[in-house]
């Protein structure tokens, strides 16, 4: 093995274990991880209801979710840098049963526990007591010391509440109650995040890890260099691309990073990129994996629980900035390839322009063509098949599948493992193209579960999961079986379910810190729902930020970035969208702003994966530093250079929410897609101080502009012309009957908080069908009353809109705004884009001046 090697597996050790025993110690690790990923495709599966056996309710299967992760930890990691790395010493081994067994105790006396709530016996209390600093102890090993700190803290906090400062004191928890809140209940460690780790995270992660094992990772990087390898820069744009492509699977930054950047970052030095420059490229273009549909990272699924609405929802608001922030990264890449005057790899002759447009507009004709006769041709069958839709669905998939791994044997790809080895000729695409096609089958079975037919993500990982369980027991003989020279280099039906076998380890073993982590960070949710700190971190934040949304926005992003230094992005996803994404939304209320509850978790979300990149932490950009040889600092502080895009994003959709695609249509989605684009790539023209030449100061600070203006053309529109007429509270009815019922009413009220002090918020009240003001508040379950000259809210209808949006009696009506007829507000586009031809023309000029002096 090679110094190379070795330090890569060191630096993902967090993701698979450090420790690589031998013996019979190594089967046992296996078998644990074996058996984990069989039980989470066991209760995934509708299997035990259709036998009516090891059904198991969310708090049974989280228990035993745990007990698997916790053994597994004490087993792979090991205590410290100098423990022994090739056996297991009897301590942890005796730790990891005594901690599997304390999860394992929910389990095993649900139904006792179940009897009892609240009610704790000797038996309880001393398993919670040993439970938890044992889970501690395993966060530490698996994680490092920043997330075990950080829930001490936390149950710290919890017992010594009457002894804190003024503005941090409560009344303080009991041991007892502590133990039964955080270990006993589901509050605590086996809260909603281990829940979604139990349902959904596990099952996803091992879709990734059988991918993987069938070969799709090799086949996506070989796509992307027949496809971009010819381009200045190639290998760096192949990098973005192929990352791209295995991020939408195995949502982890560093496995991102070694999967692909053992290959990519070598070819990019090779052409000229700086190995600081190489690795930033791969950690950049890694990290965004996780914002990438279909399969984002672990906290992606959180937030199904955290906003309650389905998967799919958080697929098509993340689409969006997820696709513009690729594009602008290949972006990036060009310019940097511009600058350093690259040249192609190999002699592939150029197409005209003419030719590569009809090829791109054939090529997306064929794919929607496949894509609706797919959509059309299996909701016609459904009438027709009925209750033998599945069977009819799974021959349809086998016949596919047959023929496409008849077209992969007639097409045999280049290989190209050896990364050391010059690429003197690029592989051929259609070759490449027609050598893989069956890996998308997986894919295509998910997201058609997951959008289609709106299935459970834990049933529709399952679906595809198990269609990759077929392909990867079936194609290296069926493969053989095709091939014309009857040769056998694609291995046995025996090598199939060796891949099988490992591909279902590595999943679980990858597993292990996802599922402590979201064990641990429960402790601090249940903290945080016991003590009632959450409103005076609140109170605390609001102070610091001055009540400014602004400043509040940019303070989460820092604490995110600082917690993310230590923590992976799930734990940090969830301690930040615990404290403080209920402080956004309320602020944005206090100052106008709507905030949708969306776009603020994707806010932390987006800066929870950020942290794998800011140095001087960043695990990613060590990553990449091991594989290129270069500085870790150097090639953090580059890839945040290169990720600025990432970063500007989630400020963007804050104030203007349509790059979420919320309340926006088909053709209006399209429009804001093209625009938002072309806004990201100025803002990286910008940033990078190229465009068409290299940028004069004032030109970046003129992009920048051009870019801002693209984004956000309301807050020019408003300088111009204000969106709304104030109205006097008295006045809300005529305010109604002046309103279309397709506008919405912004409705400042005064009222009280939780704890009895005044609060103040900004509420969007639609305007309902109706034909006088009058009729229109009667729709909203609304009665006012006016008293010393307030209009108060006298009594809202149950269950009626005004109820839901939260108006309720005695709140104070301060203001009524009125939306009023103005021009849209994307004509603020044309200045801005004449500033950007404005721009382009000087460059041009200038590049004219300096290639007549050459």
């Amino acid at each position: 093995m090679t110094e190379k090697q070795l330090s890569v597996e060191e630096l993902i050790a967090q993701d698979s274990g450090a420790r690589l025993p031998a013996g019979s110690m190594a089967y046992m690790i296996a078998g644990l991880a074996l058996l984990w990923s069989c039980f989470q495709l066991w209760i995934a599966s509708p299997l035990p209801f259709i036998f009516k056996f090891g059904v198991f309710n969310d708090t049974q299967a989280r228990a035993i979710h745990l007990t698997f992760a916790l053994i597994l930890a004490f087993l792979t990691y090991p205590a410290f840098k100098r423990s022994p790395r090739t056996y297991v010493p009897i301590i942890d081994l005796a730790l990891g049963f005594v901690a599997a067994a304390t999860a394992a105790y929910l389990f095993i006396f649900y139904q006792d526990l179940a009897q009892r709530p609240g009610s704790l016996t000797r038996e309880d209390l001393i398993t919670a007591c040993i439970g938890i600093p044992l889970l501690l102890e395993a966060t530490r090993r698996v994680l490092g010391p920043p997330l075990a700190i950080i829930a001490l803290i936390f149950l710290a906090y919890s017992i010594l509440g009457p002894y804190m400062p003024d503005l941090l004191q409560h009344r303080g928890v009991s041991l007892t109650a502590l133990a039964n809140h955080q270990w006993i209940t589901t509050e605590g460690v086996f809260g909603i995040a281990l829940g979604v780790s139990t349902s959904f995270v596990f099952l996803f992660v091992l879709f990734g890890a059988l991918l993987e094992r069938a070969g799709a990772g090799n086949y996506f990087i070989q796509l992307a260099f027949s496809l971009l390898g010819h381009m200045r820069g190639g290998p760096a744009k192949a990098a973005v691309v192929s990352s791209a492509l295995t991020g939408m699977i195995s949502g982890s930054s560093i496995a991102n990073v070694v999967t692909t950047g053992t290959f990519t970052i070598p070819m990019m030095k090779r052409v000229g990129f700086s190995a600081e420059k190489a690795g930033a490229v791969e950690v950049a273009s890694s990290v965004n994996g996780q914002i990438m549909p279909p399969v984002m990272g672990a906290a992606a699924f959180l937030m199904v629980e955290y906003i309650g609405i389905p998967y799919v929802e958080i697929i098509k608001h993340a689409f969006l900035p997820a696709t513009i922030s690729y594009i602008a990264l290949l972006y990036i890449v060009h310019l940097e390839a511009m600058k350093l005057g690259m040249q192609p790899i190999g002699q592939r002759a150029p197409k005209p322009i003419l030719r590569r447009l009809m090829g791109f507009a054939f090529g997306v004709a064929f794919i929607s063509g496949i894509s609706l006769a797919v959509y059309y041709g299996l909701g016609w069958l459904k009438p027709v098949l009925g209750e033998y839709m599945l069977l009819g669905s799974g021959v349809i998939l086998a016949i596919v599948y047959l023929g496409l791994l008849k077209i992969a044997a007639n097409n045999p790809a280049l290989a190209m493992d050896d990364s050391d080895k010059p690429l003197e000729k690029l592989p051929n695409t259609r070759h490449v193209l027609l050598s893989g096609l069956h890996f998308i089958l997986p894919v295509v079975v998910l997201v058609w579960c997951l959008m289609i037919e709106r299935l459970s993500p834990g049933l529709s990982a399952f679906w595809g999961t198990v269609m990759l369980v077929i392909i990867l027991i079936t194609q290296r003989p069926l493969l053989n079986w095709m091939r014309k020279d009857n040769s056998h280099d694609h291995g046995s039906l025996k090598d199939g379910f060796v891949d099988l076998r490992e591909g279902m380890i590595a999943g679980a073993r990858n597993m292990v810190g996802i599922g402590i982590a979201t064990a641990t960070a429960g402790i601090i949710v249940g903290a945080v729902s016991q003590t009632g700190v959450g409103l005076v971190l609140a109170d605390l934040v609001e102070l610091l930020s001055m009540g400014n949304l602004l400043l509040m926005l940019v303070l989460t992003a820092i604490f995110s970035l600082i917690l993310g230094m230590g923590l992976p992005t799930t734990a940090n996803y969830i301690v930040v969208s615990t404290l403080l994404v209920p402080v956004i939304v309320t602020l944005g209320q206090q100052n106008g702003l709507i905030v949708p509850l969306i776009a603020v978790h994707l806010f932390v979300f987006y800066f929870g994966i950020m942290a794998d990149v800011t140095p001087p932490v960043g695990l990613a950009s060590f990553a990449a530093a091991a594989v290129s040889k270069g500085s870790p600092i150097q090639t953090g502080v580059q890839a945040f250079y290169y990720s600025l895009r990432t970063a500007a994003l989630p400020f963007l959709f804050i104030f203007n929410t349509d790059l979420l695609l919320i309340n926006v249509d088909f053709w209006h989605g399209a429009l804001i897609f093209i625009v938002a684009t072309l806004a990201m790539l100025i803002f990286a023209a910008g940033t990078q101080g190229w465009f068409i030449t290299r940028n004069r100061w004032y030109e970046n600070i003129l992009l920048l502009l051009v870019a801002f203006t693209l984004f956000r053309p309301g807050f020019w529109m408003d300088f111009i012309a204000n969106p709304y007429e104030s109205y006097p509270p008295s006045q809300l009815t005529q305010a109604l009957a002046d309103s279309d019922s397709s506008k919405t009413i912004r409705l400042t009220v005064m009222g009280e908080n939780d704890v009895g002090d005044p609060k103040q918020m900004t509420l969007l009240i639609p305007v309902p069908q109706g034909e006088t003001g009058e009729e229109k508040l009667e729709s909203l379950g609304l009665e006012l009353i006016e008293e010393d000259g307030k209009i108060l809210v006298d009594n809202t209808a149950w269950g009626s809109p005004a109820a839901d949006l939260g108006l309720h009696m005695d709140q104070e009506i301060l203001e009524v705004l009125a939306p009023v007829e103005r021009i849209r507000k994307e004509w603020m586009w044309i200045p801005g884009l004449a500033l950007l031809a404005f721009v382009a023309f000087m460059q041009q000029r200038r590049r004219r001046k300096t290639n007549l002096t050459c």
